[in-house]
Order: C-alpha cells, then structure tokens, then sequence
C-alpha cells in the first residue's frame, strides 16, 4: 500500500479494479489520505469517526485492515453508519470473552488435505486464496483470511484436486478464501477447467464479497472466462441495502447474462442489520437485481467479533415478520453454523401453534389461526 495515494486522473480510473486494488486503506495513516481523496475528487462527503490509533495497530496484529476507495465511498457521516461498522478495527476485537474460539467451526478438524474442508459427505470447501479485497471485522475465518502463512501453495492445490477425484461421493464444490474472484482470470480458469474434469462433480460454487466491494472486478473478460464452465453458481453477501449501487448491479447483470446463478447470503449484524425494516429493504433490493435470497446466518462465534451479535431468536422474529410482506422467493432461509463442527441448521419459525390427535392449528402471517384437519374425510 503506497503511503502516497495515486489520484485517478478520470472516471476511467476510478472504475479499474486494478487502480482500486492498489489503492486501498492499510492502515489508519493511509484511511485518512483515502477519505480525503475521495472528498478532493467529488466521491462524497465521509466525515471520519473517532477511532484509536492503538487500535487499528492491535488490531492489525490480529486482523488487516483494508478497505477499497470504491467501498470506502458508500460510507456516510452518520454515526452508526453500515460501512463503517463493518470495515473499522474496533477495540472490542480485542478483549473479547465472550467467543473465545479462532476455529470455532472446527474446519481444521475436518482438512483431510491442507486447504480443503471436507465435513458434509456430498460436498466439500477449498480454499483457494487468503487475500480479501476489503477485510471484514466479523470475518469468520480471520485465523487464515490475511495471513500471508495459510496461502495456498501449489502443492496444496495439487493434492485438493487428488483428494476430490479419490472421493466420488463429493459432488459439490465449493470455492472460497479469501476471495476466490482476486485470482487472476487464467488461474481462476485452471482450477474450473480441473474441477469440471472430475466425473462425479455436478455442482461447483464460487462463494465471493467482490460484488459488494470491489463490483468493477466483474468485468466482461472474467465474466467471458466464467461463462465457458457453465454450469456455476456464485453466493455474494450482500449486508445492507446501502451497498447496492448501479456498479453492483452491473456486475451481478453480467454475472446472470453469462449463464451464472447468484444467491446472497448475509450475517445477522448488531447495530447494522438486525431489524424487520432493513432486511426488508435489503431483500427487496437483492430482487430487484437479479440475486437470490439464500441463506441468513448467526454470527459465527469467532473472537473478536461477539460486539456484532444479536439474539439467537431474533432472524427467527425477522423471518416471521417477512412472511407475507414480500414474495416468498424473497425470504432467506434463516442458519445457525454449530459450534464444535456441528454444520449448519436451520433455525425458523413454525406456523404450528397447536396439534391434537386429528388436526393441526396454524397461525398466518397476519396472526390468524387456522385448524386444518391431518387427514380429510
């Protein structure tokens, strides 16, 4: 991260992920240079909160920090502002007792090869980079996502691809990080083309956040690329209605016009998220571009990040109140990722408010009961 920011010199600039890239916040120094560019050339007024410089250096032991222009530039000065709150070091990360755990999904456990996580029978997670182009505070995996350690070597890869061709009840893969879509086109090509080789695979994932941060990514020689592998399935996670712009629906239209499926999955956030109104707004808005409603998730019980978390029951209270408000192809479906390795269950909320011997009694979404009969006569 050069201490002396590049200005870009057109719009042109501004739209080349590569300029973005480089031009990310590393650290507190570099965040202030970075608001003050976007400010100097009409990207909005960000009026910075009050942070610590400790704290970004803790922090950054633990965790990078690093932020995009282009995501920095959906910010605002409001002071519980969605951007923000999701991208700055915060001292709780720190002293956190609450989630204690750094695997607390147990992936580790479950690698019968370095980088590739193998827990359901019928599918398994590879972890193709470490690298991020915005480093998220709640990160689930900020034990590897960062650390230029966990990388991936070529042999890793090597013996993934070994593993998964010797495992024919793998029909599922997943591939994720870090972010998968910061490889570059021709690697990302390779490791498709050796997956789409294996006879038993029917489904491959791409799990990505660069439709959020970083949307310019998706540009029409990566989409090209993606389109020769049909078929593929892309999971972004979008957070907020406030990260859906006309770039971010750009890149999920070419994404769709390449043959590509896109669901969202997103994590239920204290203080960013975590009401009827917003994920109503943010839902609608996913709709309305293109994307699919997928998963809801409890936060993960990493440390550090316990600051974010929300009622166990509250997603539950949130999917209910969705429930005839919106098209039902709208509504996610809401997960809890055990402790322990236990994977993932679901946590929603039932319409059964009684059962006798012969009937059950059910509640609709405007709180009316309703008897129906088990078997009709």
């Amino acid at each position: 991260m050069p201490e002396t920011l590049v200005k870009p010199k057109s719009k042109l600039r501004w739209l080349d992920y590569r300029w973005q890239l480089s031009n990310r916040a590393r650290s507190a120094p570099a965040l202030r240079q970075l608001i003050d560019l976007l400010e100097t050339n009409g990207y909005g007024s960000h009026r910075f909160p009050a942070f610590k410089d400790e704290v970004f250096a803790e922090a950054d032991r633990r965790f990078r920090f690093a932020v995009t222009p282009y995501y920095l530039s959906l910010s605002s000065g409001e002071a519980q502002c969605p951007i923000w709150r999701q991208i700055l070091p915060d001292e709780r990360e720190t002293n956190d007792t609450l989630f204690t755990q750094m695997d607390p999904l147990a992936e580790e456990s479950h690698m019968p090869v370095r980088g590739l996580t193998h827990r359901y029978p019928d599918r398994a997670l590879w972890y193709v980079t470490h690298s991020c182009a915005v480093y998220c505070r709640f990160c689930m995996r900020k034990r590897k996502v960062s650390q230029s350690s966990s990388a991936p070597r070529q042999s890793d890869r090597q013996q993934a691809l070994d593993y998964i061709r010797a495992h024919p009840e793998i029909q599922e893969v997943i591939l994720s990080g870090g972010d998968p879509l910061l490889l570059p086109d021709h690697e990302l090509a390779d490791l498709l083309e050796e997956l789409r080789r294996i006879p038993s695979l029917i489904s491959i994932r791409i799990h990505t956040r660069i439709p959020v941060v970083l949307p310019m990514r998706v540009d029409r020689s990566l989409c090209k690329s993606l389109a020769d592998f049909y078929p593929l399935t892309m999971v972004t996670h979008f957070n907020h209605a406030r990260e859906i712009t006309d770039l971010s629906r750009l890149a999920v239209e070419r994404l769709r016009r390449s043959g590509i499926q896109v669901l969202n999955q997103s994590v239920l956030l204290k203080g960013i998220n975590d009401s009827l109104a917003v994920q109503r707004e943010l839902l609608l808005g996913l709709m309305g571009m293109g994307v699919q409603p997928y998963y809801l998730h409890a936060l993960d019980e990493v440390q550090g990040v316990s600051h974010f978390k929300t009622d166990l029951r509250l997603g539950t209270e949130i999917i209910a109140g969705l429930r005839g408000t919106i098209p039902g192809h709208a509504i996610p479906r809401y997960m809890v990722d055990l402790t322990g390795g236990g994977g993932k269950v679901s946590l929603e909320p039932s319409s059964v408010i009684e059962e006798t011997a012969d009937a059950l009694v059910f509640k609709n979404y405007q709180g009316r009961n309703f008897l129906r009969l088990k078997q009709e006569s």
